[in-house]
């Protein structure tokens, strides 16, 4: 069981208490503004946990608050998933499947700016119908991300449209733990909370696909798949068992860990069965201390991402038992007086506390009782509360770039070579879900849009 951890106090009080925080954004806008990829992260959030030593009262309890984040659950979970999605992601990738769908695609002259927009729509349906965004992104990024870039749409647009397609899903699926999240911290019916939410996701849904149709940056796709040796292997597309076993297996509501583990299973089984692979192709000891082969490269390629993890969930630690949740709670008493005020406080604690933590969930649980309480007291409406908790946490997770949103995306691009690469401090500029979600929410606020929805 995950004992919490001593609570830390700091050397200079609050400015200590951020001093990491401060460090890991100042590292992390210049990850950004050198166009780094996932490496840079893991060395602003290294760099974040050294500083915070220096300004700990208690050395001791640091320590312990460090191991307290990494007993999270959701470490794991998130850990164990980013291994198994390379793996599976591999297989498909290595098989030659994403070169036979791209030319079938490119042939039909399904390309550019329409193949993004749909697989904005594609991403959105699977997301909704699985109810997680990060095991989105491992069913959806190794099929349609690469077979996209070489039907003639540039990466990040690509990366842009799953990612907004994932949000769109967490935010709106009734089983998404965000909705059951915030439907059960206000009290609200979780039926209706749905209802009610589709005036907020909806517009998000249909402007976010404007902007893909519109603004999508093309390629030229007939050069980008020669380059990648495109020529149609029909036998490959077994290895669409894969996704396939995946997707099934969460819309039973199995956990992710074992969709993921079924699908290499099957895809495995597919691979020897019908000789797109060997034996050795897939696992091989040449001596030497060596090991090669589809499986182990796709393993030792999540280094970055894991050690990114660590110092994240390791910093959310120390965060948590230096008290930054009471931060919070207390910053949303000082400022809910009202109706509106009440609402746009609830918009910045949630947005705060889900783009430090990561998780959208936890800020959520971490402020339902307060924002229960406060928005009884100043009369908003119970649905109204779970609805801007969730959307809020859609916008400002989903666009922070040290989140798995921006992270894990950036990683699995990353795999496919150097010219399919996108940079994590990218995804937000593309995620047009997330943005046209801030502007509803910014419009919702000031003018009252959806306030007078439903009633208690």
């Amino acid at each position: 069981m995950n004992q919490k951890a001593k609570k830390i106090e700091f050397r200079l009080g609050t400015a200590g208490k951020l001093a990491p925080l401060v460090v890991a954004a100042a590292m992390i806008g210049w990850a950004a503004f050198s166009q780094s990829n996932v490496n840079g992260y893991v060395l602003a959030f290294f760099a974040a946990l050294v500083t915070g030593v220096v300004f700990a009262k208690d050395e001791k309890a640091y320590g312990e608050a460090l191991v307290y984040g990494l007993g999270k659950p959701m470490f794991a979970i998130i850990v164990l998933a980013v291994i198994l999605a390379a793996v599976s992601g591999k297989l498909i990738s290595a098989s030659g499947a994403v070169q036979t769908i791209a030319v079938y695609v490119v042939e039909a002259g399904f390309t550019g700016k329409l193949f993004v927009a749909a697989s904005f729509l594609i991403t959105c349906l699977l997301a909704f119908a699985t109810g997680t965004s990060v095991g989105t992104y491992f069913v959806v990024i190794p099929i349609l991300f690469p077979v996209g870039v070489l039907a003639g749409a540039a990466p990040e647009f690509m990366i842009g449209a799953i990612v907004s397609g994932a949000a769109f899903g967490d935010n709106l699926e009734p089983i998404s733990d965000t909705t059951i999240a915030s439907s059960a911290t206000q009290h609200a019916d979780l039926g209706t909370v749905v209802k009610t939410r589709t005036r907020y996701s909806l517009p998000a849904a249909a402007g976010a696909l404007v902007l893909f149709l519109l603004f999508s940056k093309t390629t030229d796709g007939n050069a980008a798949l020669e380059a990648a040796g495109g020529e149609a292997k029909p036998l490959s597309l077994v290895m669409l068992v894969v996704p396939v076993v995946i997707i099934v297996l969460c819309m039973l509501r199995k956990h992710l860990i074992t969709a993921l583990s079924f699908g290499i299973l099957a895809g495995i089984a597919a691979g020897l069965l019908s000789g797109v692979y060997t034996a050795e192709g897939l696992i091989s000891f040449p001596g030497g201390f060596a090991v090669s082969g589809a499986i182990i490269d796709a393993i030792t390629g999540t280094a970055g991402t894991v050690a990114m993890l660590i110092a994240v969930f390791s910093l959310l630690g120390v965060l948590e038992c230096g008290g930054l949740f009471e931060d919070v709670r207390g910053l949303l008493e000082h400022f809910a007086k009202k109706e509106r005020s009440t609402e746009a406080t609830i918009v910045l604690s949630v947005g705060i506390l889900s783009m430090v933590t990561g998780v959208i969930s936890v800020a959520i649980v971490a402020l339902g009782d307060l924002v229960n309480e406060l928005g009884e007291r100043a009369g908003v409406n119970r649905y109204r509360r779970a609805n801007l908790m969730d959307c809020t946490g859609c916008v400002f997770c989903f666009l922070a770039p040290w989140t798995v949103h921006c992270v894990i995306p950036a990683q699995q691009s990353a795999q496919f070579g150097e010219g399919f690469a996108v940079a994590p401090a990218s995804v937000p500029f593309v995620n047009y879900y997330s943005l046209c979600m801030l502007v509803i929410l910014l419009a919702a606020v000031i003018t009252g849009y959806g306030r007078k929805s439903s009633r208690d």
